[in-house]
């Protein structure tokens, strides 16, 4: 019986999702990224794994297009949910989400975002708030982890940053032990954020649910806007809701592309 997956985008940042909570797949870190190829495989920034969960009513595992596994990712949990058609809870390595689906996409409550240092995390101790360093322009970024490491730059212009070349740069610096998502960000009206994205494993991406709410918690608690706040990325806007000591609340589209049939052997 051939495999089955379902071809799904947020906002342009695209997935396979492979629903394995009745038949098992095995997924390896060379298995997903022959799988996200995008000319000798089926091609996305992210593959989906859903398994049975003890604690929640789905388990999502998370590979980036290199194939290494990651905690978290707020689009891909988007299309999850318009997957399932109800509320539920999902198990991911970043923590519990909660999901709702809304017209033409979703709702999803991450956690409270995380501060300090050690649990972005850093190779030693600063203050998140205005980190003291810099990599050419960017300098003075914020640091929060979201269920994922994030480091948030607000510029002037965020389209004028060479993002392709200062993202890989950073993703890798010793600074940040399990590497990092690099985001840059400028202002573009009240409580309204333009954002790019440099994701680690995968690269430049047209959105990031994760980077979305990492960069709106960063410009609250900078003063820069206040809740709820409007982030537009290249593939669309995404609406995030924020206060300290309490958890992100993100809302935006997801989009299912076409189902598919395949061999997973194919893919080593």
């Amino acid at each position: 019986m051939a495999d089955r997956f379902t071809k799904m985008h947020g906002l342009g940042n695209d997935f396979v999702v492979i629903d394995a909570r009745e038949a098992a797949v095995e997924m390896t870190a060379a298995r997903a990224h022959a799988i996200a190829d995008r000319r000798h495989g089926i091609g996305c920034d992210q593959l989906i794994l859903l398994e049975p969960s003890t604690s929640a009513d789905v388990k999502m595992r998370i590979f980036n297009a290199d194939g290494g596994e990651v905690e978290a990712c707020g689009n891909a949990t988007r299309c999850v949910a318009t997957l399932l058609a109800q509320p539920a809870v999902i198990e991911t390595l970043g923590g519990m989400l909660r999901v709702s689906p809304a017209d033409g996409g979703a709702e999803v409550t991450l956690g409270e975002p995380v501060f300090d240092w050690e649990h972005i995390p850093l190779a030693m101790p600063m203050d998140t708030r205005d980190m003291p360093v810099a990599w050419d322009e960017l300098e003075h970024g914020a640091g929060v982890n979201v269920g994922n490491p994030h480091i948030v730059f607000f510029v002037p212009e965020a389209d004028a940053v060479p993002l392709a070349d200062l993202g890989p740069r950073i993703e890798t610096d010793p600074l940040f032990p399990e590497r990092v998502n690099v985001n840059v960000a400028s202002l573009d009206g009240e409580n309204q954020l333009q954002l790019r994205v440099w994701e680690r494993g995968v690269g430049l991406t047209q959105a990031c649910g994760t980077g979305a709410c990492a960069t709106a918690v960063a410009a609250i608690r900078a003063g820069l806007v206040q809740s709820p706040v409007t982030v537009s990325l290249p593939g669309g806007d995404l609406l995030i809701r924020w206060a300290p000591g309490e958890p992100i609340v993100m809302t935006g589209a997801a989009t299912r592309v076409f189902e598919g049939e395949t061999d997973w052997a194919r893919f080593g």
